[in-house]
């Protein structure tokens, strides 16, 4: 027995729409289903948290323990598309200066809340435990260390570490001519 909701399950979740192959776990906390668009051959596995806008690609793995915090503002994901686990994802954040009162059981009066959405481009690989904040653009290609904080937009095809992370080379573009071998392969 696998712990995945079925067919059935998937479509009393009430997203906004998902393809084939979908596997999002019964373990896994979705929010706000009606603003949640997953394309093709998606997993998503146990104790993630997917809340309000999030437009999901297709051949994307959302490992265990990730956060995908879209909330009004979104957070979109190209294809191909890797975020490992205990990764926290905000399109949303309070502001911490100490100008305004800050959590969600606060109206929003009396909030100043940070807000920008945030776009993940095709091919990019986040490592595990990494922190994507409000606004940020992670470019096509582009792959993030474990424990890496994003606090502005990465460029396409680099490899980004540390806190908050830097370029520290570029990125192999092997992967361009492997997606149209893998394509070739498995699609009809």
């Amino acid at each position: 027995m696998n712990s995945f909701y079925t067919e059935d399950e998937l479509n009393d979740l009430g997203l906004r729409s998902y393809g084939k192959n979908v596997l999002i776990s019964r373990k896994a906390s979705i929010y706000g289903a009606e603003e949640i668009s997953i394309g093709d051959n998606v997993r998503i596995d146990d104790f993630c948290i997917i809340s309000g806008k999030n437009m999901i690609g297709s051949y994307i793995h959302i490992s265990a323990g990730a956060y995908c915090f879209g909330g009004s503002t979104g957070i979109y994901m190209g294809d191909y598309v890797a975020v490992s686990s205990r990764t926290a994802i905000y399109a949303e954040s309070d502001d911490y200066s100490g100008a305004a009162l800050g959590n969600s059981t606060i109206p929003n009066e009396f909030r100043n809340v940070i807000s920008g959405k945030v776009v993940i481009g095709k091919y990019a690989m986040i490592g595990t435990g990494c922190t994507l904040l409000p606004g940020v653009t992670v470019g096509e290609g582009t792959a993030v260390g474990c424990m890496s904080l994003v606090n502005r937009s990465l460029d396409e095809w680099g490899m980004y570490v540390g806190i908050p992370c830097r370029r520290i080379k570029d990125r192999k573009k092997d992967l361009l001519d492997i997606e149209k071998e893998f394509l070739k392969r498995y699609t009809v």
